[in-house]
């Protein structure tokens, strides 16, 4: 365990941000789950869920290149409706 005030600080910090992170991360991927599961495909909805994927990048929770093939998938599903 970290003695300075400092460290003690970082670690509760850190803790915060994981558990945030990890609760947008796993709404987004219910989303996805939701979209792609969804009879009825729409606009709204399809860029809703983009919305959420660029959001994820911009924090830097998940790679660029992953959000691009997410997106390509919803797209090609989104067309094949």
């Amino acid at each position: 365990m970290a003695n300075h005030l400092s460290s003690l600080k970082r670690i509760r910090q850190n803790q915060v941000k994981r558990l945030r992170n990890r609760y947008v991360y796993k709404s987004t991927k219910t989303a996805i789950k939701k979209f792609l599961n969804n009879d009825d495909k729409n606009e709204k909805d399809y860029s809703k869920v983009i919305s959420m994927i660029d959001k994820l990048v911009k924090k830097n929770i998940i790679h660029k290149n992953k959000s691009s093939r997410l997106k390509n998938r919803l797209s090609k599903n989104l067309l094949s409706k």
